[in-house]
């Protein structure tokens, strides 16, 4: 049974110069010990379909429907005190930029042990003791000691698992991720990404990754979502994905990764550049960038349908299946080092 199940989730934002459609009809389900990757360009609508799900979005100038059932409960529909009692508890989100993300005039501890006594009824010195046990858990060093520090006498990546530590510390249900390595050196992000894995282990937590490096997604993920222009166009498990890729788009993202072995280390972009969810183009979102691109796509957007013979694989294209064969065993040829 799913932890999180999402349906037909719509984020709308009213400006000046129009609607901005962020988020366009996406639907997807994470189980609790399971991950489930969210990848795409920046502008895909990543970030804001997972703040949707928190509750973090403005109420004023957006526009939120569908759902967000999370044990049984519509998140789309809690408001205010019953929301914020499960954000931060039940579900916790690691965000993007840990030196905007924590308070610069609060210590480290300061911050973990508050996390714990919003959310329950401890004496001060026990919710210290678990502030104390969670830095440990995450490789801060001398942990006794940097409780005192504050966040500018931390690292990037010692702040990154001080965010983590903190959405952990009450033992969540959900994890959401986003883009927990950016501005991380390759090193660092490798073990953050072991902290995560080895983190989720023990806990049980479900894990929700927004992120753009397939990389990470091949180590981590057990279901793979790729968004586009506020929607979903392919979703399938990991090794569905990088087998057996059937939208261009997705084609486009294997193509620009560079192959392990270094036999052919040109890169080939996607063209162009995303669409303004303002005013996206007219029948399928990727075709002004497509290389396949035909005049049914200029004029229809395809429906998310499964790919024949794997139900649990859902693409959004209108090529032929014998087009799509012929790309797949392509990129198994040329690509797949960057990824096994």
């Amino acid at each position: 049974m799913a932890l999180l199940e999402v349906r037909d989730l719509k984020t709308h934002f009213t400006t000046d110069d129009g609607v901005v459609k962020a988020v366009d009809g996406v639907s997807f389900s994470v189980e609790k010990g399971k991950t489930l990757a969210i990848v795409g360009e920046s502008g895909s609508g990543k970030s804001v379909t997972c703040l949707t799900v928190m509750g973090l979005n403005p109420r004023r100038g957006v526009e939120i429907s569908g759902e967000a059932l999370f044990n049984g409960r519509d998140l789309i529909k809690l408001r205010g005190e019953e929301l914020r009692k499960i954000r931060g508890d039940e579900m916790s989100m690691i965000f993007q930029d840990p030196m905007t993300s924590l308070n610069p005039v609060h210590t480290i501890g300061g911050q973990l042990r508050e996390a714990v006594l919003v959310h329950e009824k401890v004496p001060k010195q026990q919710a210290n003791a678990r502030a104390l046990e969670m830095l440990k858990a995450v490789g801060i060093p001398r942990a006794e000691t940097r409780m005192d520090d504050y966040p500018h006498q931390f690292s990037g990546g010692m702040r990154q698992r001080v965010m983590i530590a903190m959405a952990l510390i009450n033992n969540p249900d959900l994890l959401i991720a986003d883009e927990p390595t950016t501005a991380l050196d390759v090193t660092t992000q490798a073990q953050i990404i072991s902290l995560m894995t080895r983190l989720q282990r023990d806990f049980g937590s479900a894990i929700i990754l927004i992120t753009h490096d397939l990389g990470v997604v091949a180590e981590t993920a057990d279901e793979v979502m790729v968004m586009y222009a506020g929607r979903a166009v392919e979703r399938a498990d990991y090794k569905g994905l990088f087998y057996e890729p059937h939208h261009p788009y997705t084609w486009g993202l294997m193509d620009s990764m560079p192959t392990l072995s270094g036999e052919d280390t040109e890169l080939t972009p996607i063209p162009g550049t995303p669409p303004s969810l303002l005013r996206p183009p007219e029948g399928c979102k990727f075709n002004p960038r497509c290389r396949f691109v035909m005049d049914i796509c200029r004029t229809e957007e395809p429906e998310l349908k499964e790919v024949p013979g794997s139900p649990a694989h859902l693409e959004r294209c209108h090529l032929d299946e014998a087009v799509k064969q012929a790309e797949i065993e392509r990129i198994a040829t040329e690509r797949l080092g960057a990824v096994s």
